[in-house]
């Protein structure tokens, strides 16, 4: 059977994030409309037989939301072998978009069991630790900035590689006010944030995510991670070396851009 072109362009966005390659953009029809892009995202995953450990929240700032005229964040998988133990190595190319600091969460297995919405009065009990994290996003594309969520959300949610800092058990904190930082002492980069940058903030970004999965009906039969989005916003890598982030409460976290 003769392969139509959006599987063709899948199998070749499917083979740059498998081997770390940079491909051609994607025709805009294919990521125009978040609806469409969503599409995409999912026939590009359903090729890939490696182990998901979790979600991304992407597009949760409001100001990015109203910019781009868009009703609601998008949600990506997140594979294991882009999540890297905290103070390790990311490589970085042309089509990185930069360094995000982000509360993470570790939801227990449980959640797959359960019936109905997931809402800010239940989403607590099926959080186990929360920590900081580290996204570095990018595309696997020739594209530069961000004109859509299609243009993110159709390349594996942007991300590139993610790190966590320690977990600690979860326990309820005024998550939507936390300071944020994220810096590099080397070329005295510093960038400041909060948590209610956040799609209201984590916990409601948490929300949001996990009731797509529900609705998507996915079941990975294990404790997973959420990763809610940035605090700081896309922050731009203007140097390479050690990057630190800070969130208050939670602790920090650490990745080496080289």
């Amino acid at each position: 059977m003769k392969k139509t072109l959006k599987d063709k362009l899948s199998d070749k966005l499917v083979n740059a994030f498998l081997k770390n390659k940079i491909v051609a953009a994607i025709p805009k029809k294919f990521t125009k409309k978040l609806t469409n892009a969503d599409k995409f995202r999912k026939l590009c995953e359903s090729k890939i037989k490696e182990p998901i450990i979790g979600y991304k929240a992407g597009g949760t700032g409001i100001p990015l939301l109203k910019k781009l005229k868009e009703k609601e964040p998008f949600y990506a998988s997140v594979y294991k072998r882009n999540f890297l133990n905290n103070g390790k190595c990311v490589k970085i190319n042309k089509s990185t978009l930069g360094i995000e600091l982000e509360v993470c969460y570790l939801i227990k297995k449980s959640f797959f069991n359960s019936k109905g919405l997931i809402t800010s009065k239940n989403v607590t009990k099926f959080i186990s630790h929360m920590a900081p994290s580290i996204e570095v996003v990018g595309y696997r594309q020739k594209r530069k900035g961000i004109t859509s969520f299609g243009d993110l959300s159709s390349d594996f949610g942007g991300n590139v590689k993610f790190l966590i800092g320690q977990k600690k058990k979860y326990k309820k904190i005024n998550i939507g006010n936390l300071k944020a930082n994220i810096s590099n002492k080397k070329i005295k980069q510093s960038v400041n944030g909060n948590t209610n940058a956040v799609y209201i903030n984590p916990l409601n970004s948490l929300r949001f995510v996990l009731n797509k999965v529900k609705k998507d009906k996915v079941d990975l039969g294990k404790n997973f991670y959420v990763f809610t989005g940035s605090t700081v916003g896309v922050v731009p890598i203007l140097g390479k070396g050690l990057y630190t982030g800070k969130i208050d409460k939670l602790g920090s976290v650490k990745a080496i851009i080289s």
